[in-house]
C-alpha cells in the first residue's frame, strides 16, 4: 500500500466563515533578563501570510497555537506565549485573545 503524501493546501479550502486551527512555531528568543521581550518575530513574521490569507478570505476567526515549554508539566511564567500575542497584535494590526491554558 502506497503511502499518500498529498496536503491539502491552504488556498484550496474555502475558510469563509469558519474557524481555522493553524499549528504555529512560536518558538521565540526571548531576552535571558527579561523574558517578556522578544529579542527576534521572524517566526511569527513567518506565520503571517497563513494568518493573514485566512482573515482576508473571511476566516470567522483564527485559532492559533503554539508552545515555549512546560517542563515537568508545569506552568513556568519565563514561557508564557503572552508577549507573542502582543507582537503577533501589533505586526496583523487587530486584536488577538490570548487563552493561558486549554483542555486536550
Amino acid at each position: 500500500m502506497a503511502l499518500n503524501l498529498n496536503k491539502l493546501k491552504l488556498d484550496s479550502v474555502d475558510v469563509a466563515g469558519k474557524r481555522v486551527f493553524i499549528r504555529v512555531d512560536f518558538n521565540v528568543p526571548q531576552d535571558k533578563a527579561d523574558p517578556t521581550i522578544i529579542t527576534n518575530t521572524a517566526r511569527i513574521e513567518g506565520a503571517l501570510p497563513s494568518i493573514k490569507y485566512c482573515l482576508e478570505k473571511g476566516a470567522k476567526s483564527v485559532v492559533l497555537a503554539s508552545h515555549l515549554g512546560r517542563p515537568d508539566g508545569n506552568v513556568v511564567p519565563k514561557f508564557t506565549l503572552a508577549p507573542v500575542a502582543k507582537a503577533l497584535e501589533k505586526l496583523i494590526e487587530k486584536p488577538v485573545t490570548f487563552l493561558t491554558d486549554c483542555c486536550g
